[in-house]
Parts: structure tokens; C-alpha cells; sequence
């Protein structure tokens, strides 16, 4: 019977939470470099090529910009988790098709080494709703450790939902927007997207992570 999550079934214009480790629990990213090398990609693919640009890649820069928007990201030593919503029922599949197979290629040459880097294929789990999508966000800011510090310094976007930084090719309008307008927020009283991450410990209704 096939793993949980990797028969996938995707929407037009739909959100899904991607997922994926190294093969037998190995780290993926070793370095700082390795990093900013997988976070460069998602950054070329969604941003739109310039006219008159002298890119490498022109091919590549922009290619599933409009298609695929990048709501949030964590990426940590074994794993990562992306947050992303789609087009095109086929969009994901063709982006994460490319990032994973030229980030392998990428990590392989560096490390001189062969094979799979992933363990099987990604996971992906649709985001059914609007709530569901706050504690999946959540989730995924909260992935590196619950200190405050941790959570800032890590490669994700929790540093952008602040307003530390500002990352183009990020779109965090979309879960922000849900956020000011929950009514589950408003309840518990729920001021600021921080504070639902770092301070308010009970659990949003129970949603499957995918894990």
C-alpha cells in the first residue's frame, strides 16, 4: 500500500503543505550554503524575468512565476515543509519536480556522492480551509524550536509574518489576511500572528499535518 500523502490528487487554485526529508534521515542541508542554494532556486522560479536581463538562467528565472505562490517555509538540517498554493492542478508537480531534481544535482556534486537525496516521493496535504491554514502556518514556523530567537535566525519566513524582513518572493498577505479576520483569533483574543505562534499553546481544532 503506498505511504500516506504521496498519491496526490491536486486542485487548480488550491493551497497544499509540501513536505519531504533526506533519504534514511540524512541531512540535507550541511552547510549555509546548501541553505541559501535551495532558497536561490525557489527565489529564480518566482521571480519575473527583466527585460534586457543577462541572467545565466533566463530559461529558468521566472518560470513558475504566477503559477506557484510561496505562502510560507521552513527548511531545517534533514527536512523541510513548504506552504504553497497553486495555479494549475498540475503546477506543483512540475515545480517541485525541478527544485528537488537540481537541488539533488547541486548536493551531490558538492558532496560527491550519488543516488537519492530524498526519501521517496515529497508529501503534499491539501489545506481545507481557512483555519486549517493558520495552524498549518503555525506549524511551520514553530518547526525549529519554540524560543523566540530560534525561530527568527531559522531559514523560514517566520522573520517576514514580523516584518523583520521583507522577501519579495514571498506572499504573506494570504495567511495574514485569514489571520486578522479569524474569528477563532478574535475569540481567544488573539492580537497578533506572534502571539498565536509563540504564546498560545492550545492547539487550533485538530487538523492532519500529514505527518
Amino acid at each position: 500500500m503506498p505511504a500516506r500523502n504521496i498519491l496526490k490528487q491536486y486542485l487548480s487554485d488550491s493551497i497544499y503543505h509540501i513536505y519531504n526529508r533526506g533519504v534514511e534521515k540524512r541531512i540535507i542541508f550541511i552547510d549555509n550554503q546548501d541553505y541559501k542554494v535551495f532558497l536561490s532556486y525557489i527565489e529564480e522560479y518566482l521571480t519575473p524575468l527583466q527585460q534586457g536581463s543577462t541572467l545565466l538562467y533566463r530559461e529558468l528565472t521566472g518560470k513558475y512565476y504566477g503559477e506557484i505562490i510561496l505562502l510560507a517555509f521552513c527548511l531545517m538540517p534533514n527536512h523541510f515543509h513548504l506552504l504553497i498554493k497553486q495555479k494549475d492542478k498540475d503546477s506543483i508537480k512540475r515545480f517541485s519536480k525541478s527544485l528537488f531534481t537540481r537541488y539533488s544535482m547541486y548536493f551531490n556534486k558538492k558532496y560527491k556522492r550519488v543516488g537519492p537525496l530524498f526519501q521517496s516521493i515529497y508529501k503534499a496535504t491539501n489545506v481545507i480551509d481557512k483555519e486549517h491554514l493558520l495552524y498549518i502556518s503555525k506549524y511551520i514556523h514553530l518547526n525549529p524550536s519554540e524560543k523566540a530567537n530560534k525561530l527568527i535566525d531559522a531559514y523560514s519566513s517566520y522573520s517576514d509574518y514580523l516584518g523583520i524582513t521583507n522577501t519579495q518572493w514571498l506572499n504573506k498577505f494570504i495567511v495574514l489576511t485569514e489571520f486578522n479576520k479569524s474569528s477563532y483569533m478574535k475569540y481567544h483574543k488573539i492580537k497578533t500572528y506572534k502571539q498565536f505562534v509563540e504564546e498560545y499553546k492550545e492547539d487550533l481544532p485538530q487538523y492532519t499535518l500529514g505527518e
